[in-house]
């Protein structure tokens, strides 16, 4: 496996860059680099080195790392499938793939259960049939390959930002506007690279939509739908918290406990919709937001309807 580095990566350690390529921890990067099984332009390096333009990166026996993947029977909700995608309603707690220490409690683990000869190989052992990610405690659609054609069609939809995606939201506040449109670049922070910020530094364009759909006064929260134009990492979650609307249950970016004592961000993939890898035609998924988001929109209507 090799790649180039390209101007988003320059002037950066390799260890960082390694562990975000190649969706590895930066301890497993670190090692595969001190064991030279990294080279850089076919040469040792150690895992400060700050890369270069078009520095060629070869990394060898990661499979060996994979090879600790395992089926395992999980059971998931597959709302639809055919002979090149299944679409997927993930619930809440679970990782899509392996990574950081879990390589047993995944989607890819619960596929390679009950899919594991029709996976699309695009992305290796570690993440068959995975084109694209939601987070951990982010419920609802996603779409996995069953082909490496499907995997093709698909990832370059998501590159060209066509695939229609909207997600439901639960935010701190009242937003006024019943539309904005949050376009501000997302890279990681520079004090903390596990999470992502707004800035110009070593960043991308974040387009994010929003929409009003009810404002829960009494209550002082905003419940939000977001269509993505742009698809980085933790969008709606840094979008929102910068411009001081941070997602209910959102640890990482908002506050740290909420009133509801929900674990996790209230945010679900509402829908998904795409050109199918086959017949060409635009085809669309959607669902119904799950029981704890739910419960909380329940608690909330009743504060509203009480005088």
């Amino acid at each position: 496996m090799f790649f180039l580095v390209e101007e988003s990566s320059l002037n950066k350690r390799i260890d960082i860059v390694l562990s975000e390529k190649l969706n590895i921890t930066r301890g497993l990067s670190q090692r595969l680099i001190e064991t030279t099984k990294v080279l850089v332009n076919g040469a040792a390096v150690k895992a400060s080195y700050k890369l270069k333009l078009n520095d060629k990166i070869d990394v060898f026996e990661l499979e060996n790392e994979e090879r600790k993947i395992i089926a395992k029977e999980i059971p998931i909700n597959i709302v639809y499938e055919d002979d090149d995608v299944i679409i997927i309603d993930k619930d809440k707690d679970m990782v899509v793939h392996p990574g950081n220490g879990n390589y047993e409690e995944t989607l890819v683990n619960s596929l390679m259960f009950s899919h594991k000869e029709s996976l699309s190989g695009i992305n290796g052992v570690i993440r068959p049939g995975i084109v694209h990610r939601i987070d951990k405690n982010t419920t609802g659609i996603i779409v996995v390959a069953k082909n490496d054609n499907a995997h093709k069609s698909l990832s370059e939809q998501f590159k060209a930002h066509s695939i229609n995606r909207k997600y439901v939201a639960l935010v701190e506040g009242i937003i006024e506007k019943d539309k904005l449109k949050i376009n501000l670049p997302i890279g990681r922070d520079e004090k903390n690279r596990i999470k992502m910020a707004v800035t110009t530094k070593n960043s991308k364009n974040a387009v994010t939509n929003i929409t009003v759909l009810k404002r829960y006064i009494k209550s002082n929260y905003t419940l939000v739908e977001a269509a993505l134009e742009t698809g980085r990492t933790h969008q709606i979650r840094v979008h929102m918290s910068y411009i001081e609307h941070p997602l209910v249950g959102d640890d990482t970016y908002g506050k740290k406990t909420n009133e509801f004592e929900v674990v996790g961000q209230l945010l679900h993939a509402k829908l998904l919709g795409f050109k199918h890898p086959s017949s060409d035609k635009y085809v669309e998924f959607s669902s119904e937001i799950h029981e704890d988001f739910k419960k909380v929109l329940e608690c909330l209507d009743k504060k509203e309807e009480q005088q």
